[in-house]
Parts: structure tokens; sequence; C-alpha cells
């Protein structure tokens, strides 16, 4: 099959979340079982400097907000990809500093409905217009609200492919103004809550939704959760009458980025069985080491992540002068966020300078020197559609404490005396999102530490876990299959 990937940031290319590691490592599987996908993603600065030398294919007048934007289509290898991947050059909407969606005061850039306007008719207009005449989309797979309007523009055509639109993450809705929407020239016939009007304005990621064939999310357990009023962000109405165009299909990772048998961040290599202790107790050394905290073999916990309320960071928070009243555990944290949130964990390591460390930002080389180097990882969510670092923890083997949530309801099995005997347990899980349900379980975890059978018997059961995107790309293929023939 030929798949078009239209998506807004793709690892190693431009990356701020899960997104990016999915749009990576999905068409990655997918080609590699016979597929041929090309990926589209806007022509952001960043981009056009790492990535080229670029070949221009296609050169095009697309509407924007009260002005057309001469935007160039270009082309090059990706390698990583095995696959030819296109950019949308658009200057005055991509080419600029920072981070895709926001501005380095973290405001949304103010004009992001009309880039991602203007980045979805590109992207329809390619998968009707392909610039190879050997190669012409079946598929066209989006991701998230800024590839929304994809699926509504190719609806107008008779000759259009067939369209998937998977959410990441249903909070995200790309919700904009009355304003915006006759600004932008949208069809008026759209203006209606029957396709994408929302509480007086309206929402890209509803137009992916309504005018897709299929609509899919990133676990199973999220495709459930997403059709309540708990989690569903006022779409759970139209969510449920969606019916069977919706699904949830689990991600997987990259087993090749995530493998602590060859990892290059890591100073000793592991694997299920091999050096695992003795490697494992290396790299928490160079861990500890490097965030200054003492090396007593007390145990270690991690957390990776966004500090904001959903993944949890408050209860975290909450929990550490308990955590370190009733044990002697250290706890290092590495992500960014809400600034208050940063600052309460910044007083905290001022109060518990042996106790925690605090990285506010990101570094990969951390990230995952802390699934290889902690005992335990936390991952807390209130709610997560499937997450990646449980699964990375996992293959590190380093047990993850998870909230009964999405994805990680669907990966992680809690450790209690009937999983341990048929051997299925993983990790530990609680089923309220409170600080006293997390530190019951974090300490329930620390005691399962102390018994070494029972500890390694958990690690080895996660570490053996299958977490590749082999079956999940063969879920997508059945899918794409099942959309061409219809």
């Amino acid at each position: 099959m030929k798949i078009l990937y239209a998506a807004s940031e793709a690892y190693p290319l431009i990356k701020t979340g899960g997104l990016g590691d999915v749009v990576y490592s999905l068409p990655r599987a997918l080609n590699q079982l016979g597929d041929s996908v090309r990926l589209v993603l806007p022509g952001y600065r960043q981009i056009l400097v790492e990535a080229g030398p670029f070949d221009v294919v296609a050169e095009w007048d697309i509407p924007g907000a009260g002005t057309l934007h001469r935007v160039r289509i270009l082309q090059t290898q990706l390698e990583a990809l095995g696959e030819l991947m296109y950019l949308v050059d658009a200057p005055a909407l991509f080419d600029r500093p920072g981070n895709p969606y926001v501005q380095e005061n973290g405001i949304d850039w103010p004009d992001n409905a009309e880039r991602f306007t203007v980045f979805s008719r590109a992207v329809a207009m390619l998968a009707l217009q392909s610039p190879d005449p050997d190669w012409q989309a079946g598929i066209v797979h989006c991701h998230d609200w800024q590839t929304g309007l994809v699926p509504a523009f190719l609806s107008q055509s008779q000759q259009s492919p067939a369209t998937v639109f998977t959410i990441h993450n249903l909070s995200y809705d790309g919700y904009f103004s009355y304003q915006d929407f006759t600004r932008l020239h949208l069809p008026a016939a759209w203006w209606s809550s029957e396709y994408i009007e929302f509480y007086g304005g309206f929402s890209m990621l509803k137009a992916g939704m309504v005018f897709s064939d299929r609509v899919t999310t990133v676990s199973p357990s999220y495709a459930k959760e997403i059709c309540t009023p708990e989690i569903g962000y006022r779409f759970e109405g139209l969510l449920q009458f969606l019916g069977n165009k919706l699904s949830g299909i689990l991600n997987g990772i990259d087993l090749d980025t995530w493998n602590p048998a060859t990892d290059p961040y890591l100073v000793a290599h592991y694997g299920t069985i091999r050096n695992r202790i003795k490697s494992k107790r290396s790299n928490k050394s160079n861990l500890l080491q490097l965030t200054g905290l003492p090396d007593n073999d007390a145990p270690l916990l991690g957390f990776i992540g966004r500090m904001v309320h959903q993944k949890g960071i408050d209860l975290v928070t909450a929990i550490l002068p308990q955590l370190f009243e009733q044990s002697t555990a250290q706890v290092v944290i590495l992500g960014s966020g809400d600034k208050l949130f940063e600052s309460n964990l910044l007083a905290l390591v001022k109060q518990y300078p042996e106790r925690l460390h605090v990285h506010i930002g990101y570094s990969e080389s951390l990230a995952h020197k802390i699934e290889a180097g902690c005992d335990l990882f936390l991952m807390p969510s209130r709610f997560e559609p499937c997450g990646l670092n449980q699964m990375y923890s996992l293959r590190y083997g380093t047990p993850p404490i998870v909230h009964h949530t999405g994805g990680l309801a669907d990966t992680v099995v809690d450790t209690t005396p009937a999983t341990l005997k048929n051997k299925t347990a993983n990790g530990f899980v609680f089923l309220e999102a409170s600080a006293e349900a997390l530190l019951d379980c974090t300490l329930r975890a620390l005691d399962c530490l102390a018994h070494p059978r029972a500890w390694r018997q958990v690690c080895r059961t996660g570490m053996q876990q299958p977490l590749g995107w082999d079956a999940s790309a063969r879920h997508y293929q059945q899918l794409y299959q099942s959309e061409i023939s219809a």
C-alpha cells in the first residue's frame, strides 16, 4: 500500500512529545512490512537547516487569512524512514524560531489557525496531485488536530484516497474562533454542529473525526475512556456516535532506540538476564554521580514528563515529604511545564538536597540514564492516551508505578500474589488518582524491591514483554486494507 503520513512533528527532525516518536516509528515499521509510507511535515526552520538538501517538486498558491501563500513542496530522502519525505515550505508561517506551536513565552503562535489550515490544504493537494507519477497515495493517515482539516478538504474531491485520523491526545482540540473560520474562507456549510462548529468556535480535531473514514486512538482503553464525560472533553457524544468507526490500537516503541543492550547513553549494557543486576547497578551509580545524589544503595525512583496536571506531577510533589520520611528512597525528576509545579519541586530540592534532584528542561541522554539507572519509574498520569515511558521502563527492567488509565492500564499488570504466581506482574498499579493512593502504591513497590526473588521476576516479566511496533503496524495494515477495499 502507498500511504501518505501527515503530521506536525516527527523524531528526529522535530519533536515536542510522544507524537513525534509515533510518527517516526510507525511508518518505519510499515515500510519494513512492505508498504510504502511517505511523510509530509511543515517546513520548520529547524528541519530546513538540518535535513537538506531538498528538491522543489511543486509550487502552489494557497489561500490563508486574507492572503495567498506561495507554497513550495520540497522533497528529500529521509534515511531513518527509508522513504521520501515532503515538506510544506511556507516561510511566512513556518520559518521561525522555537517550538512548532508556541512562542518562547509559552503562548500559542497567534496565527496557528492559519498555519495549520494552509498546511492541511497543501497536504490535501499533495494527496490528489502527487508530484511522482509512479506514487499515488491510497491512504492518507493524519495525526492530531494540526492535520484535522486534511480529511475535510479531501472530502470535497470525488477522487479522494481513504483517510484515517489518529487522536493522540483529545485534550488538544485545535479550537479557534468564528472570526478565524471566516478569515480562512472555510466552506460555509462546515459551520454546523454536524461538521466542525464546536461551542461557538470551530475545532480542527473535530474536523478530523467527522470527515475521516476511520478514527483511531493510541490504546484500546483510551478509545473507551474518551466516550465518557470524564475524559471526553465535550466530544463524548460525537465519539459515541462514531461507533465502529472509532478504534484503539496500542502504540509500540522503537526497539532500536530504546534497547538496554545497545543504548549509547548507558555506561553498562544488559539484557533480560545477562548482566542485568550488575549493569543496572553501574548505571545507577553513574546517574547518582551526574545528579549529585549520594550513592548509598537507597532505592532510586525516576519521573520523566511534562510538569502539568494531566501527568500527575502535583501528586508526586505532594507525596515526596512523606516518602522521604517513611523510606530511604531518592528521586530524580526530568521535565518542564507549569511554572508553579517547577518552583514547588525546586523548593523541595532545597529542603531535601540529598534525596531529590530536579532537572528543568529535557535531555535525551538523561532520559535514557533515568530509565536504566532507576529502580522504579513514577507515572501517575490522571489520563494517558497511550504513554511511552512506562514501556521504556518495562524494557529497561525498571518497573513502573502507574495510575490505572488508558495505555497504562493496557501495558502494566499490578504485582499481587496472584500475578506473581502466574508470572504476569510487571509493575505497580493504583486505581484512584490521589496522592494517598500513589504513596501507598509506591511504598508497596519499595517493599517488593526488598524481596529479591519477587523483584527479579517482576523485572524479567517486563523486559520480556513484546513492546515493538510489529503487532500494531499489522493492525494498521488491516485497517488500511479494509478502507481501500470498501
